[in-house]
């Protein structure tokens, strides 16, 4: 059966969606929503990630929480940088951080998370992975970046998928 339906879920919304764009449940468009459904999935099984294996779940949810409050907390920051540039210019700058997150998951997640907090930039990531190339907006003190960056972020992506 999962040779047929790799993602079942998928298969199922395709269906739906092929009916709902078509706004008709004529027998052909059963019939072509069911094939598309069953067709595309299998067509694009080869380009599906490796399933994920999550460590601490438990763990996620403090890091939802920490990254909540540093998006608001950056905000302001940002914020204040931009009103106050007449009287101090930010210093902005590029920092290297050296990662031991490995695993593709999670430098994805930690992506979206540099993405989602103001005053960052991915900007780039080693070809091994060892290293990630970050823009700040206004950065004080590099050492101390880094450091928060890692036990903030990192440390528990690699708790969760590692």
């Amino acid at each position: 059966m999962k040779r047929l339906f790799p993602a079942p879920l998928l298969s199922l919304a395709l269906w739906l969606l092929w009916l709902v764009l078509n706004v008709s449940i004529s027998p052909g468009n059963l019939l072509l929503g069911a094939l598309f459904a069953v067709l595309a999935p299998l067509l694009m099984a080869p380009l599906r990630p490796l399933s994920v294996h999550i460590r601490r779940p438990g763990t996620i949810l403090r890091l939802i929480l920490r990254v909540g409050i540093d998006v608001l907390v950056s905000n302001l920051q940002v914020a204040r940088g931009v009103w106050s540039a007449g009287r101090r210019a930010p210093r902005s700058g590029f920092v290297h951080i050296p990662l031991e997150l490995r695993d593709a998951h999670g430098l994805a997640a930690l992506s979206m998370i540099t993405t989602v907090i103001p005053g960052t930039i991915w900007s780039e990531l080693a070809l091994d992975r060892s290293v990630l190339l970050l823009h700040v907006f206004d950065l004080d003190d590099e050492a101390h970046f880094i450091e928060h960056f890692k036990q903030t972020y990192e440390r528990p992506l690699m708790e969760i998928f590692e």
